[in-house]
C-alpha cells in the first residue's frame, strides 16, 4: 500500500528544529507508485545559532510582560526568526508529549494545543509533520478506539480549518512579528500531505473530512472550485482504499468510514458521489448503524430497561429513574456520533440502496433491517412499558418519568422508526424502477419483508399516526399494492401475522396493536383474497372488535374492524359471505349506536352497507329488496330514537369538531347520506318518508325525561331540523346523484310537492295545499272506477 508523503523529522530526537525530508514511494520499475495530491518542494529548515537565542531571551521575556499589560514595545521588537524558533520549540515539545503520553486522556488533553498549532504554524513542513503525528500517535491509537476518539481527531482539523478562515478574515491589529499562519491553499496542501503511510486509510478520511467540513460546511465556501474538487477527490479516493482495506464489519475503521461520509456526504458533488463503491459501503453502514456497539446495538437496550422500572412507594405508579444505569445507557446511545445524526445517516443509507449495482445486496440489507426490528419488537415485549396502553399512561406511570426518561426513550424509538421508513422508501422506489428487483421472484418478497418491518415497528407508528408521515404512507401502500398482485403470497402473509387469539380481544396492549396492523393491512388485501380466506382470516379477526366502541383504548381498532368488514362486503367475489354476515352486522350496528358508536361512525357505516346492497353490486342481483329494507330499518329506528343531544365526540381522528346531534338526527342523516345509492323506484318511496321524518323533529318527544336534564342536553328542534334540511338539499343538488336519479329528484322537488313537504310538512295551509295538489297530475282512471287509497306497506 502506498502513501501520499513520508515525512521524517529529527525534532523527535532533538530539541532543536531540523530538516524535513519528503520521500515518494517507488514501484518495482522505479516509477512513482502513487503521487501525493500535491508535490511539495520542501527545503531544509535553517538551524538558528543557540547564541542568538540566548541573546534575545531577555528581550523576549520583557516583551511578553509588556503584552500582558497591554503594551507593545516596538523598540524591543522580536525578529520574525525568533518567533518561528519559539513556535518550533513548542511544536517539538508537543510532538514529544504525544509520543510519551501513556494514557489516552493525556493525549486528548494535547488536542486543543494541536489545533492551535495547526492554525498558526508558518512552515508547511511542520504542519505536515503535526498532521501525520495526529493520525499515527500511539498514545491515541494504540488503545481501544471508539468513534468519540475519531470525532475528536476530525474536530481538530475542522477547527483548524475554521481558524485559518478566521485568521484571514480578521481585521484586528496585530504586532508586526505576529504570524497568521499559512494561506489557505498552502495550508490545505500541507495538512493533506500528513496523510501518509504511517497511518491507515480510514484515518486519512478523518483528516480529509475535517478539512472539507472546516472550509465548506455551513455554506462557508472557503475553497476555490479547483481546490475543493481536489479535496473531494482525495476524500473519495481515501474512502475507496479504506473500503478495500477494511477487515470486517465490526471494526472501528468501518464505523469511522460511516461517520465521515455521513458528515461530508452533502458537501460532495454528484460526480464524486457516483465514484463511491456502494456495494462495499452499504453492508458496512447497515451494520454500524443498527447492529454495532457504536450504533443501536441490535436494540438490546430496550429489554434491559425492564429491570429498572419499579413501582414507587408514594404514588404507587411505575417509574424509571433518571439516575438508573439503563437510562444513562439510553442517553449515551442518543449522544453517539452515528445516532445523533441518524436522519442524515438514514438518507445516506437510502442513497446507497438506490445505487448499489448488485440487487442481492439490497435483499441482504432488507434482511438485516428485518432482523433488527424483529429483535426490537421482542425486546419491547419484555419491557413493562409495553403492558401500559397509551390511553392509560397517566394512570399507571409516574408523571416525572413520563416527562423525562420515558419521553427520551420514545424520542429514540421514533428516530429509529423514521430512519427505517426512509430506507424502505428508497428500496421500494428502486423496486418500481429496477427490472431485476421488479421480477416476480423478487418484488413480492421485498414487499412482504417491508410489511413485516412495518408490523414490527407498529407499536411506535401507532403512537405517531400513520398519516403523520407521507413516506410511511408511500412505503405501506406500495408494499401492499405489490403484494396484492400475488393472491397466494398475500394470503400466506396474512396467515403469518393473523391475531394469536383469533375471536377474542387480547389483554396485552402490544397484541392489540398488532391486531390493529393486521386489520388495517387486510383491508387493502380483501379484494385479492378468496372468499374462504376473507371469512377465515378477516371476518373472524374483526368480529370481536365490532361491538368494542365506547372504550377509549379500543377506539381506533374498533373503527378498523368496521372498515375491514365493509371492505370484505364490498368485494364482488364475496356476495355469499356478505349475504351471510350482513344481517348480523346491521343488527350489531343498531345495537352499539349511539353509546358505542358516534354519529359520524354510524353514518359512514350505514351508508357503506346500503352501497354494498345496491346495484351494481352482485348482492343486489340476488337480493334486490335489501337496500330498501335497510332504509326501512333505519326509518323505524328514527321514529323511536331519542332527541336528547349526545355528548360531544372525543374521536381523535376527527378532522374537526362536529356539531352536537341527537340519536334521531344521526339516523335521519344516515338515511339522507344513503339516498344516492337507491333505485329510482325506491327514491319515489323514501324521499317523502325522509321529508316527513325531518318534520317530526318539530315536536318534542322527551316528555318522559327529566326536565332539568332535558334543558341541559336538548337542543331546540328547529336547529337540528335545519341541519337535516341543509344536508337533504345538499344531497339533491351537489352532484352526489347520477343523472337519472337527479332528474327524478328535480321533478319530485318542483312538481310533485317535495319542496312543500320538506319545508312545511303534511299540514301546511289550505291554499298551498290546493296549489300543490293542482300541480301534481292525477293518475288516470276509468269513469266510475272505485279508487282505493292503499296504505304504504312496510318491507320489514
Amino acid at each position: 500500500m502506498t502513501s501520499f508523503v513520508d515525512i521524517e523529522h529529527r525534532a523527535l530526537q532533538s530539541p532543536s528544529p531540523v530538516a524535513t525530508i519528503m520521500k515518494t514511494p517507488k514501484t518495482a520499475d522505479g516509477a512513482n507508485k502513487l503521487a501525493p495530491l500535491w508535490s511539495l518542494h520542501l527545503l531544509p529548515v535553517p538551524l538558528v545559532p543557540r547564541l542568538r537565542i540566548e541573546t534575545w531571551r531577555a528581550k523576549s521575556q520583557q516583551h511578553h510582560a509588556d503584552n500582558e499589560l497591554g503594551v507593545i514595545n516596538h523598540s524591543n521588537r522580536v525578529p520574525k526568526w525568533l518567533g518561528a524558533m519559539a513556535t518550533e520549540r513548542s511544536l517539538a515539545t508537543l510532538l514529544r508529549s504525544l509520543q510519551i503520553a501513556s494514557e489516552p486522556e493525556d493525549a486528548y488533553a494535547l488536542l486543543p494545543t494541536s489545533t492551535s498549532f495547526l492554525a498558526m504554524l508558518t512552515n508547511p513542513l511542520n504542519v505536515t509533520l503535526l498532521s501525520s503525528q495526529l493520525l499515527s500517535a500511539q498514545a491515541i491509537w494504540d488503545h481501544r478506539v471508539d468513534l468519540q476518539t475519531c470525532r475528536r481527531i476530525l474536530s481538530v482539523f475542522n477547527t483548524a480549518a475554521v481558524g485559518i478562515l478566521q485568521n484571514e478574515a480578521s481585521d484586528e491589529p496585530r504586532a508586526p512579528y505576529t504570524r497568521r499562519g499559512l494561506d489557505r491553499e498552502a495550508w490545505v496542501k500541507a495538512v493533506i500531505n500528513g496523510a501518509d503511510e504511517k497511518s491507515p486509510r480510514w484515518r486519512h478520511m478523518l483528516l480529509l473530512g475535517g478539512v472539507l467540513l472546516g472550509f465548506e460546511a455551513q455554506n462557508r465556501q472557503g475553497l476555490s472550485q479547483t481546490l475543493r474538487s481536489k479535496v473531494e477527490s482525495a476524500l473519495v479516493r481515501a474512502t475507496q482504499l479504506a473500503l478495500e482495506e477494511n477487515a470486517g464489519l465490526n471494526s472501528i475503521d468501518g464505523f469511522a468510514i460511516t461517520m465521515v461520509l455521513n458528515y461530508t456526504f452533502e458537501l460532495l458533488s454528484d460526480w464524486h458521489r457516483s465514484q463511491i463503491n456502494y456495494d462495499r459501503l452499504l453492508p458496512l453502514m447497515l451494520h454500524a448503524t443498527f447492529l454495532s456497539s457504536e450504533g443501536l446495538g441490535s436494540a438490546y437496550f430496550v429489554g434491559a430497561i425492564d429491570r429498572e422500572i419499579v413501582e414507587g412507594r408514594a404514588l404507587k405508579k411505575f417509574g424509571w429513574s433518571a439516575t438508573s444505569v439503563t437510562y444513562q445507557n439510553v442517553k449515551d446511545i442518543l449522544s453517539r456520533p452515528l445516532i445523533a445524526s441518524l436522519g442524515p445517516l438514514s438518507r445516506l443509507i437510502a442513497h446507497a440502496m438506490e445505487n448499489v449495482t448488485d440487487p442481492n445486496i439490497v435483499s441482504d440489507g432488507m434482511s438485516s433491517i428485518n432482523d433488527f426490528v424483529r429483535t426490537l419488537l421482542v425486546q419491547w415485549r419484555q419491557n413493562k412499558l409495553s403492558e401500559v396502553d397509551a390511553s392509560e399512561e397517566t394512570e399507571f406511570l409516574d408523571p416525572e418519568s413520563l416527562k423525562s426518561t420515558i419521553s427520551d426513550l420514545w424520542r429514540l424509538l421514533r428516530s429509529i422508526m423514521f430512519s427505517v421508513v426512509i430506507i424502505l422508501r428508497a428500496v421500494l422506489g428502486r423496486v418500481l424502477n429496477d427490472r431485476v428487483l421488479a421480477a416476480d421472484g423478487v418484488a413480492p418478497f421485498i414487499a412482504v419483508q417491508s410489511l413485516h418491518i412495518l408490523r414490527n415497528l407498529y407499536f411506535i407508528t401507532s403512537r405517531t399516526g400513520q398519516s403523520s408521515s407521507s413516506q410511511y404512507s408511500f412505503v405501506n401502500l406500495v408494499a401492499i399494492d405489490i403484494l396484492a398482485q400475488y393472491p397466494d403470497l398475500a394470503e400466506s402473509f396474512l396467515r403469518t401475522i393473523r391475531p394469536i387469539e383469533m375471536g377474542h380481544i387480547p389483554q396485552h396492549p402490544l397484541e392489540r396493536c398488532l391486531d390493529l396492523f393486521f386489520l388495517n393491512t387486510s383491508e387493502h388485501l380483501a379484494l385479492a383474497l378468496s372468499p374462504l380466506a376473507n371469512e377465515e382470516l378477516i371476518i373472524a379477526a374483526a368480529t370481536p372488535y365490532l361491538a368494542a366502541g365506547g372504550n377509549n383504548r379500543l377506539l381506533e381498532i374498533f373503527e378498523a374492524a368496521h372498515s375491514v368488514v365493509l371492505a370484505v362486503f364490498s368485494a364482488p367475489q364475496n356476495a355469499d359471505i356478505t349475504a351471510k354476515y350482513l344481517p348480523f352486522y346491521v343488527d350489531n350496528l343498531f345495537t352499539v349506536y349511539p353509546h358505542n358508536l358516534s354519529v359520524r361512525q354510524f353514518r359512514l357505516a350505514f351508508k357503506s352497507v346500503v352501497r354494498v346492497a345496491s346495484p351494481p353490486s352482485p348482492l343486489a342481483s340476488a337480493q334486490p329488496l335489501l337496500a330498501a329494507t335497510l332504509i326501512e330499518l333505519a326509518h323505524e329506528r328514527a321514529l323511536t330514537a331519542s332527541s336528547i343531544l349526545l355528548p360531544p365526540s372525543t374521536e381523535e381522528n376527527a378532522l374537526e369538531t362536529p356539531p352536537s346531534l341527537s340519536e334521531k338526527s344521526g339516523v335521519i342523516l344516515a338515511i339522507i347520506d344513503s339516498l344516492p345509492h337507491l333505485l329510482v323506484e325506491d327514491l319515489d318511496e323514501f324521499l317523502p318518508l325522509t321529508a316527513r321524518l325531518i318534520n317530526t323533529m318539530n315536536h318534542s318527544e322527551n316528555n318522559n325525561t327529566d326536565s332539568q336534564q332535558q334543558q341541559q342536553q336538548q337542543q331546540p328542534d328547529p336547529i337540528l331540523r335545519s341541519t337535516c334540511i341543509d344536508r337533504f338539499w345538499e344531497v339533491l343538488s351537489n352532484g352526489e346523484m347520477d343523472v337519472e336519479r337527479a332528474n327524478f329528484c328535480v321533478a319530485w322537488w318542483s312538481t310533485r310537492g317535495g319542496r312543500e313537504l320538506l319545508l312545511f310538512g303534511d299540514h301546511y295551509d289550505d291554499d298551498s295545499q290546493l296549489d300543490s295538489a293542482a300541480a301534481v297530475p292525477e293518475e288516470p282512471v276509468m269513469s266510475g272506477a272505485v279508487v282505493v287509497d292503499v296504505a304504504r306497506e312496510s318491507k320489514l
